[in-house]
């Protein structure tokens, strides 16, 4: 089991390198390709293609970092890594976003003077798109075998788009000499990346604020918890996440007296943690089991 696990990391980190490799490369010739050709909708292309390379590099570490043992110093390891480097990437995002659309609204509406080559505008875009298609071709084979490469598969193929909107403005340009396309493409670009970094920073803040996670039920649990054999209580219900979809549980569980005796704490604790694993994915549990009266003694009690 341990050489199909290395196999398998070994075979994600060399698809993540690869595709990192295509978007990093073509990165910069994107960029070069909106200065001389003076496309606004490359530049923001160029923004959209820079988040997919720190999403790539985050999955790439993450890769890593997960196989990191906890240490002493860092007790549930290195995983929030990868919730800075999400928030690093929500920010960009959104610094694209207001930076291209505050640009297309003054090409749009100033005095129309600014030049647009449509021809180099199209190559770089059609080479763009080719990048994108190699990226995805190299991601696909490994895409539903863990969620960094699905989520790294998604992101190069929402750039799809961005690269899409550059052919065909710059195809309107060179047909029929409408410069304000790219404006317009550059507009419809910006406005793809807002939802993207709006949930990257959201997700970001849940986990930061140790909030429970999204789609757990936490009422749900403490009636699943009430119902087993010997609980005649629950408090301090905690739930929060390490990084996204890496949720973690503690509770204080009143008890009744017998199940101190005769194995029956064991058996509780094994029937809680295998409830919280099977039906809400939790896989992280941590129960105090205390008698009936414990809680008076405690300093804070949190409902």
């Amino acid at each position: 089991m341990g050489h199909d696990h290395d196999h398998s990391s070994d075979s994600t980190a060399r698809r993540l390198v690869a595709a990192l490799a295509i978007v990093a490369v073509f990165l910069v010739v994107e960029v070069v390709g909106a200065a001389l050709s003076g496309s606004l909708t490359l530049l923001a292309d160029a923004g959209h293609m820079a988040s997919d390379l720190i999403g790539l590099v985050i999955a790439l570490v993450a890769s890593g970092v997960a196989a990191r043992p906890a240490t002493d110093r860092s007790t549930f390891g290195y995983r929030r890594a990868e919730v800075i480097g999400a928030l690093l990437n929500g920010l960009l995002l959104a610094a694209v976003a207001i930076t291209v659309a505050v640009q297309g609204v003054a090409r749009l509406v100033g005095d129309g003077d600014h030049e647009v080559h449509g021809v180099p505008m199209l190559a770089v875009a059609a080479a763009g798109l080719l990048a994108n298609i190699a990226a995805l071709l190299v991601l696909q084979g490994g895409r539903r075998s863990t969620i960094n490469l699905r989520a790294a598969y998604l992101e190069v193929l929402g750039d799809l788009v961005g690269s899409v909107a550059a052919i065909l403005a710059a195809a309107v340009i060179l047909l029929t000499g409408f410069v304000p396309a790219d404006a317009i493409a550059s507009l419809l670009v910006a406005a793809l990346l807002v939802p993207r970094a709006f949930t990257l920073l959201r997700d970001v803040m849940s986990v930061l604020s140790e909030s429970a996670p999204s789609g757990t039920d936490v009422a749900a649990i403490r009636e699943h918890i009430l119902g087993a054999e010997g609980v005649v209580d629950v408090h301090d219900v905690h739930v929060w996440a390490i990084t996204h979809g890496s949720p973690v549980f503690t509770a204080h569980v009143v008890v009744a007296p017998e199940v101190f005796g005769g194995g029956h704490a064991d058996r509780l604790l094994d029937e809680l943690s295998d409830c919280l694993a099977g039906h809400f994915d939790v896989a992280h549990s941590t129960f105090q089991l205390e008698p009936a009266g414990h809680a008076e003694h405690e300093e804070h009690r949190h409902a």
